[in-house]
């Protein structure tokens, strides 16, 4: 069995509060993009797994993959799997490429063994993965809320439009991007914006993280400008970064950029 576990982008990024559990209130738009991992899962003697391309840093256990097997050897009696993840998908981007992985896991699994778990369940079981993973059990675009994992449909049709992907290997990590948020006291719902014209995104719809993101590296905001410059129709930063993403009517070129080592990819959603 071989799956393509894909990237997504998240439209706007509302962080409301912090909650009692520690965690953040969150609002978001996040879609699944045509840039995917590659994720091979065949019945074994004994579990194994295997990740080439871009490293993985940690320990074994602590793959997001391997732990999704471990999820589901507790919960059902399935024999071992050989595992392979080519990972393209670079880590700590804000394009979900671990999570997607995981989903990919427990739904390769389920399909396996015809395990026959529902929707609701294999969101359940990646909710205790991570809080991307239950948006990838049905991989499409969904409003985000609660600490992402609480998701809903959205009236959103991107399909025709032209995304330029740009992410210039910053690693920006969970503590550093909540330390530069600044609660606000409104703003208006991202699904209330994505269901509108999107010739309204540009200056309605926001991504909370860029403010701190743009002054700690400001090759971030120099690159959206970039992309605006170019045409695009909506440029935006994508969860807590630092992939920057732009969304075009017609076909983009490849930006003219400083380093030439950033990895830049152009697809049609």
């Amino acid at each position: 069995m071989i799956l393509f576990p894909p990237a997504k982008i998240n439209l706007g990024l509302n962080v409301l509060h912090k909650r009692a559990d520690n965690y953040h209130e969150l609002d978001s738009c996040m879609i699944p993009i045509p840039f995917t991992d590659v994720l091979e899962i065949l019945p074994s003697k004994e579990f194994s797994f295997i990740q080439t391309g871009n490293s993985i840093p940690g320990q074994l256990e602590d793959n997001l993959c391997v732990k999704a097997y471990r999820l589901m050897v507790e919960n059902y009696s399935i024999s071992p799997v050989y595992i392979h993840l080519r990972k393209e998908i670079p880590m700590g981007a804000g394009l979900g490429g671990g999570s997607a992985d995981a989903a990919f896991v427990l739904k390769g699994i389920n399909d396996l063994y015809q395990l026959n778990c529902s929707i609701e369940e294999l969101q359940n079981h990646a909710a205790t993965l991570g809080s991307d993973c239950p948006f990838f059990i049905i991989n499409e675009a969904q409003i985000a809320q609660g600490r992402g994992e609480i998701l809903s449909s959205c009236n959103l049709n991107l399909k025709g439009y032209y995304l330029k992907i740009i992410n210039p290997g910053i690693h920006i990590g969970t503590k550093e991007a909540y330390d530069g948020i600044v609660f606000k006291e409104n703003s208006n719902s991202v699904k209330s914006i994505v269901e509108g014209p999107i010739l309204n995104w540009r200056e309605a719809l926001i991504n909370d993280f860029e403010k701190s993101a743009f002054a700690n590296h400001p090759v971030l905001a120099q690159i959206k400008e970039k992309m605006y410059s170019e045409g695009a129709i909506y440029a935006s930063m994508s969860g807590s970064g630092s992939t920057m993403y732009g969304i075009y009517w017609d076909e983009p070129k490849l930006s003219n950029l400083e380093k030439k080592d950033y990895l830049q990819l152009i697809v049609r959603i």
